[in-house]
């Protein structure tokens, strides 16, 4: 039985995790990207690395983005030497970025126009969650791009969950992150307050996690990257302030005034003073109680 081939645009962390885990599923995966150093790293795990978009698209309908932001899924697909320009009849884009509901939206109806398929399938699980293939991921598009994608989903994630029309992923994830910001501020301040009274950090942690405080970040974050100073989760403070940022905006765009989610933001966008941006998100419990933990 031939191999399915399918196509992945960025192969840095979360994409080369993807990479690894289709690999291991059976497809056969062809990748591109502007680093040489993912491109090399990606190739020595088996990626057929691929010059250019026109050259993927000689080879596959089927197209993973795995990219930072809005602006780079624009230029990939109908940008310069894009996808829209070379893409075979019916090619189905899956995108994983964590990106903007509006900008999907016209995306998906200017490849609709001509035949194609776009889904919004931001992920959560950062990059061992990608290699592992125990990802979450929400899904907005079409139906029936969902259910001829199925496959491919399921193949990467552990958990695959239909949002409703395009954008809707998008706007889910955007939810999601947003309460991450939030869960890793409170949850900082929280421990900040146990320490200050005497308890132990680690000890504190577990007694939430057995209790009605509980979330992912004092379950997941906390043990794995913050209480033994490992900061090293894969995803950047940049990349969380974005997010946060394009929540802001979806909340006002609804008109909605939420007071706690404001001074979440407010927190985030004010930690650009001491966090640079290539710093681990988790990073931002250094502004919240823990100091230099």
């Amino acid at each position: 039985m031939t191999k399915q081939t399918v196509g992945i645009v960025g192969l840095g962390c979360m994409g080369s995790g993807m990479a690894t885990t289709l690999l291991r599923q059976g497809f056969n995966v062809i990748g591109t990207d502007l680093g040489q150093q993912q491109r090399q790293a990606a190739q020595e795990l088996g990626v057929t690395i691929v010059a250019d978009i026109q050259a993927m698209c000689d080879q596959t309908k089927i197209i993973i983005l795995s990219l930072p932001m809005a602006k780079h899924v624009e230029a990939v697909i109908k940008g310069e030497g894009g996808i829209i320009v070379h893409a075979q009849p019916d090619t189905l884009v899956i995108d994983t970025t964590t990106s903007e509901p509006e900008v999907t939206r016209a995306l998906a109806a200017q490849l609709g126009q001509l035949g194609h398929q776009l889904l919004d399938c931001p992920v959560s699980g950062g990059g061992a969650g990608a290699a592992a293939g125990t990802m979450v991921m929400v899904v907005g598009g079409d139906k029936s791009a969902f259910e001829y994608a199925q496959p491919y989903l399921d193949a990467l994630c552990a958990k695959v969950v239909y949002m409703g029309g395009s954008g809707n992923g998008h706007v889910a994830k955007l939810i999601n992150n947003l309460l991450c910001a939030a869960h890793l501020v409170t949850t900082a301040e929280a421990v900040a307050l146990g320490a200050k009274a005497g308890l132990d950090p680690a000890v504190l942690i577990s007694g939430l996690n057995a209790g009605s405080g509980r979330s992912a970040i004092s379950e997941v974050n906390f043990p794995r990257w913050i209480l033994n100073d490992g900061f090293d989760s894969g995803f950047t403070m940049q990349l969380m302030r974005k997010d946060v940022r394009l929540a802001q905006g979806l909340i006002s765009e609804m008109g909605l005034e939420l007071a706690l989610s404001e001074q979440v933001a407010k927190i985030w966008a004010g930690s650009e003073a001491n966090l640079p941006d290539q710093d681990d998100f988790n990073c931002i419990v250094k502004n919240c109680g823990l100091g230099d933990k």
